[in-house]
């Protein structure tokens, strides 16, 4: 039985907020959203902090790198300017901060481990590692107060898998491919993460009938959403948190 919540804020507050801020993950609770989807990645000093694209240009101006750059520095950096000017000074949280945020509003964590090239390893390692100090109060079969490690680097996973092995991992996959049930033992993972769009319902019944939990991303519609609910899917990530609401 899938022991988390249906519906997820897609980096926080979807289309909503700055992706990956503290304003973000406030967003989504002000939208009545229990559970937040955000991406990790590990700063020059090897600090994780909340970030989804690994070079600047996007959501942070300027050129450079999250790996070349340190966690102090990032946190001085505007991450929500890019957005609105309503978010002018939004800054690169570090995954510490959002934790303690989100423990503190009774907020759920699925954690995208999102390593930059070459730090695979170490950055499964390291977010495992923090997450074990950070939930060090929560009990290993208290799941639902856990956070759900998942990532599309089998490595990282695995690292985080020997680091903490009581913290769940979900596997992602744009696309369920042939091995998918093999990769998954091999990760002792609880659940497939993968595009809705390149779901069927045959697939659907295929995951949930091997006896792991099925979420899906990025889901935008309500009639989506229905829909694959109705072929069995646990979870789904949205940015539409104005859409379809926590309790869909």
């Amino acid at each position: 039985m899938w022991p988390y919540p249906k519906v997820i804020a897609h980096r926080g507050g979807g289309v909503l907020a700055p992706e990956n801020t503290l304003a973000a993950m406030q967003c989504g609770l002000e939208h009545g959203f229990a559970a937040v989807e955000f991406d990790v990645m590990l700063s020059k000093d090897g600090v994780p902090v909340l970030m989804h694209d690994p070079e600047f240009g996007r959501t942070v101006r300027g050129k450079g790198s999250v790996a070349t750059t340190l966690a102090a520095d990032l946190q001085r950096m505007d991450a929500g300017s890019w957005f609105s000017e309503k978010f002018a000074g939004e800054t690169v949280p570090t995954y510490a901060a959002v934790v303690q945020f989100c423990r503190a509003h009774g907020i759920w964590m699925n954690v995208e481990i999102k390593p930059t090239p070459g730090s695979e390893i170490e950055t499964g390692r390291v977010v495992a590692q923090l997450s074990l100090d950070l939930f060090a109060d929560v009990a290993p079969g208290e799941v639902s107060r856990l956070p759900l490690f998942s990532s599309f680097s089998f490595a990282a996973l695995a690292a985080a898998r020997q680091a903490a092995p009581q913290i769940p991992r979900g596997f992602l996959m744009s696309q369920p491919g042939s091995d998918w049930q093999q990769r998954l033992q091999e990760l002792e993972a609880v659940a497939l993460h993968t595009n809705h769009q390149h779901l069927t319902a045959a697939v659907a019944q295929q995951i949930k009938g091997a006896g792991y939990g099925l979420l899906c991303y990025t889901v935008n519609t309500r009639e989506r959403a229905a829909e694959i609910l109705a072929w069995g899917v646990d979870a789904f990530c949205t940015d539409r948190i104005d859409l379809i609401p926590a309790d869909f």
